[in-house]
């Protein structure tokens, strides 16, 4: 059986998989991609709470009852984890899903985790972007034409950060806010500030791909050990099993010779009974 800390590093690497993919989807881009990688770690986690299961029962039948408590509450930490996850991942999470996805099991991990669940921030460029953006989702009154900046950030709705970080689309009819009634400073200004964002945004999806390729060598790293450990503990039962093979030949000729001694005590004792025989005869 695998080190159960493997698993729960396994756990961890799905929660940043769908951390990712919930970030994917409110940018609105194609969260398809990782599906088939997340379902296989899934698996894999499934298959590894059956392990310390079965290990679990083999130390209790063992008679081994402190380490089968402590494997117990891993079972069931596991199990739970991968309950959460599997659901978040079909898409029927359950109340207790989003803390679990939230808080990794390693916690050198919290930075990665928290960084994976921000969402894009933008800055308000002027009350006239402003209020065309929410205007592509909800009838409004007609705006004001004078132009007003301000410096305090706005958490806009995820429809309105997808607007203002991927003006740029190939249907006109979802094309950028009119821009016709600014100046040439203020539109540099404004595709200025949605170039950096989008920006900011790919280096974080870039960092990200970068701790996923970072646990995955890990991941690795821990499979080969385990595949040497079992190629070790092949080669001990290949030499105990040569040993048995050697004293069970062993036994088998100590008991053709015991056989073979017994035939001839017989033999002895009814030559002298025979002797006997005749000599009382006499």
């Amino acid at each position: 059986m695998a080190n159960p800390n493997q698993y729960f590093l396994l756990a961890d690497h799905i929660k940043l998989s769908l951390l990712e993919r919930q970030r994917a989807i409110s940018l609105d881009l194609e969260p398809t991609s990782q599906d088939g990688h997340i379902s296989r770690s899934l698996d894999s986690l499934r298959e590894g709470v059956e392990n310390v299961r079965k290990e679990r029962i083999r130390l209790e039948e063992a008679g081994e009852t402190s380490a089968s408590l402590t494997l117990q509450e891993t079972e069931h930490n596991l199990q739970t984890q991968y309950n959460d996850l599997a659901s978040q991942f079909r898409g029927t999470p359950t109340e207790t899903t989003s803390s679990t996805i939230s808080h990794p099991n390693d916690p050198s991990l919290s930075a990665d985790f928290s960084r994976a669940s921000e969402r894009p921030r933008i800055g308000s460029t002027s009350s006239f972007l402003k209020k065309s953006l929410r205007g592509s989702h909800s009838p409004a009154a007609a705006s004001p034409k004078s132009v007003r900046f301000s410096d305090a950030p706005l958490v806009q709705e995820e429809d309105e950060a997808r607007n203002a970080l991927f003006p740029y689309r190939d249907d006109p009819t979802s094309g950028p806010p009119d821009q016709s009634h600014l100046d040439n400073q203020q539109i540099h200004a404004y595709h200025s500030q949605v170039l950096a964002e989008q920006d900011e945004a790919l280096d974080r999806l870039g960092e990200s791909i970068g701790r996923q390729r970072e646990l995955s060598i890990q991941i690795g790293n821990e499979l080969d050990e385990h595949v040497q450990m079992l190629d070790e503990t092949e080669g001990l039962v290949d030499r105990h099993q040569t040993t048995l093979n050697k004293a069970r030949k062993n036994l088998g000729t100590v008991a053709r010779k015991a056989k073979d001694n017994m035939q001839m005590t017989i033999i002895l004792i009814l030559i002298i009974v025979l002797v006997l025989l005749i000599v009382i005869l006499k």
